[in-house]
C-alpha cells in the first residue's frame, strides 16, 4: 500500500520546501498523538507553538514534519503551519474521487457521524473515512481530510461553528456531495440573536455543495424552511427526513421494543425496515439522516440498515456501562460530552424509558446560552418531571435556577462540582439504579463517569 504522503506530495500541496525525504501513514498536530509513521504539524496557537514539541514528535515515531521554523529532523519549510494544514487538507479533497458526505447541527451531528461511517464501511471492499473524535472545526476538519486516503471511497466529515460564517468556510475544503443538518436548538446561543440566526449559520453547509449534490434537512423542525431556502441555491435534490406526513425519507412506523427501536422508512422508490440499537426519539431522527445519506451517495440501503442496529453510544455522547456497586449493578448512561436545552430534553426523556428499580439525573450546566441561559436551565424541570426521576444530582452554579424550579417537587441535591457529585452518588447508588451523566464538557462530568466505570465507588468484593 502506497504512503499517505511523502514528503515531494506534501511540498507541492503546501507551496513549502522539502529538507529530507520521508514518508507518512497518518498525520497529527498535538504531538501527544503522533505514533510511528505520522507526519506532525508544527502548529503556532495564542497560548503554544508547536514547534516546541517537535523533537518529542519525532521520539514517538514521527517520519517528518510540517515546521515554519529551525528543524532538526526531515521537514517540509512553509512560511505558516495553519495555512499549509488547509491546503494539506485541500490537497487530500482534490486527490479523492469518491463521495463525501458533511454533518453538521446543533445536536446529533458526532453520532450521526459514526453512523454514517458505519453503515458505509460494511460492505467488504469498501474504504470509507471519517473524521475522528469531534474534530468540527478550523483545525480539526482540514486534519481530517488530510487523512482522508487517496483511494476512499466515501469520506463523512463533522462540522460544527458557534460563530456565523465559520461553516461557510469549513464547507468549501469539505465540498461535499451530501450535506445533513441534523437539528437545530439553542447551543451556542450566547454567539446568536435566536435560533433563526442559528439555523441560518447551520445552512451555511449547503454552499459548499458540488454540483448535483444533495441537501437533507429535518422535516420536523420549525427551521425546515429556512434551511430549504438556503439549500436552494446549490442542492440539485432537496430531501426532508422526520415523523411528518409530507417528510420525504419518513418513519411510517416506529415500535419500541427491549432490544431496539424497529422504523419502517420510506424513501424516494423504496422501503426500509430496519432496527436502532441506541435508545431514544432522536435517534429516529439520526437514522434517517443516516439512511437518506447512504441512499443519496449510492451506498448499500441494506447494510446501512444492519450497522444501525449494532451501533453503540460513544464514550461521552450516550455509551452505556453496567457498573459494579455494592451488592449488584447499575447502568450507567455517559452523555458527559456536551448538553444543550434540546439534547437534555432528549437524554432524559431516554432515561424515562429505561427499565430501572430508580432513575438517577447527575446534570451539570450547559455553556454558551446566553442572557437566556438561566431560564433554559430552569426549563429543564419539565423534562426531569416527565422522566420520573427519582433523584437529580445538579452540579455546578449554573444549575442554581433549576434548583429553585424544582423546589420541593423532585429529589436533589445542588453540588459545586465532579467529586461532590461522586460523593452524593457513592452514598445513594443501588443495584438497578438507572444513572444519567450530562453537562457540558467545561463541567467535567467525564471524570466523574471515569471514576465510576473504574471501580471507584463502593462496591462488593
Amino acid at each position: 500500500m502506497s504512503a499517505l504522503w511523502t514528503s515531494e506530495r506534501i511540498a507541492t500541496a503546501v507551496g513549502g520546501e522539502a529538507h529530507g525525504a520521508f514518508e507518512a501513514n497518518g498525520v497529527a498536530f498535538d504531538s501527544r498523538e503522533v505514533g510511528p509513521g505520522d507526519l506532525f504539524i508544527a502548529l503556532k496557537g495564542e497560548t503554544t507553538d508547536g514547534h516546541r514539541f517537535l523533537d518529542g514528535a519525532f521520539e514517538r515515531g514521527a517520519a517528518g514534519a510540517i515546521a515554519s521554523a529551525d528543524c532538526a529532523h526531515p521537514h517540509v519549510r512553509v512560511a505558516d503551519t495553519t495555512e499549509a494544514l488547509n491546503a494539506l487538507g485541500r490537497a487530500s479533497r482534490a486527490r479523492m474521487s469518491g463521495k463525501v458526505i458533511g454533518v453538521t447541527g446543533s445536536v446529533g451531528k458526532t453520532g450521526t457521524k459514526e453512523a454514517l461511517h458505519a453503515a458505509l464501511a460494511r460492505k467488504p471492499g469498501r474504504i470509507a473515512h471519517r473524521s475522528v473524535k469531534s474534530y468540527n472545526n478550523h483545525t480539526g476538519v482540514p486534519l481530517s481530510l488530510a487523512r482522508m486516503p487517496m483511494a476512499s471511497d466515501f469520506g463523512v466529515f463533522e462540522m460544527g461553528m458557534n460563530h456565523a460564517g465559520e461553516l461557510a468556510a469549513l464547507t468549501q475544503l469539505v465540498r461535499p456531495h451530501v450535506a445533513i443538518v441534523t437539528a437545530i436548538a439553542p447551543a451556542h446561543s450566547e454567539f446568536f440573536p435566536n435560533e433563526e440566526a442559528i439555523a441560518d449559520a447551520k445552512g451555511e453547509i449547503f454552499a459548499g455543495l458540488e454540483p448535483g449534490g444533495t441537501a437533507l434537512v429535518p422535516y420536523d423542525s420549525p427551521h425546515r424552511d429556512r434551511l430549504i431556502a438556503a439549500a436552494e441555491p446549490h442542492a440539485e435534490t432537496i430531501w426532508t427526513f422526520g415523523l411528518g406526513e409530507g417528510a420525504i425519507i419518513r418513519a411510517r412506523e416506529v415500535v419500541r421494543e427491549l432490544t431496539g427501536t424497529i422504523v419502517t422508512a420510506e424513501l424516494p422508490g423504496a422501503e426500509l425496515t430496519f432496527t436502532i440499537g441506541l435508545p431514544g426519539d432522536h435517534w429516529v431522527s439520526n437514522a434517517l439522516a443516516v439512511i437518506g445519506a447512504v441512499e443519496a451517495a449510492g451506498g448499500d440501503l441494506a447494510l446501512a440498515g444492519l450497522a444501525l442496529a449494532e451501533m453503540a453510544g460513544l464514550p461521552g455522547r450516550g455509551e452505556r456501562t453496567m457498573i459494579r456497586v455494592d451488592g449488584g449493578e447499575a447502568l450507567l448512561v455517559d452523555e458527559s460530552y456536551n448538553a444543550n436545552p434540546a439534547s437534555m430534553a432528549a437524554t432524559l426523556k431516554t432515561l424515562g424509558e429505561e427499565t430501572a428499580d430508580r432513575r438517577i439525573a447527575v446534570l451539570g450546566g450547559m455553556r454558551e446560552l446566553g442572557d437566556k441561559s438561566e431560564q433554559y436551565h430552569a426549563d429543564i424541570k419539565g423534562p426531569i418531571e416527565a422522566a420520573g426521576v427519582d433523584l437529580c444530582i445538579l452540579v455546578g452554579e449554573e444549575m442554581a435556577p433549576l434548583a429553585d424550579a424544582l423546589g420541593s417537587g423532585t429529589e436533589f441535591v445542588h453540588v459545586p462540582g465532579p467529586s461532590e457529585a461522586l460523593d452524593v452518588l457513592s452514598d445513594r447508588i443501588r443495584p438497578g439504579d438507572a444513572v444519567l451523566v450530562k453537562g457540558s464538557n467545561a463541567i467535567g462530568l467525564a471524570r466523574l463517569v471515569e471514576a465510576l466505570t473504574s471501580g471507584k465507588i463502593p462496591c462488593s468484593t
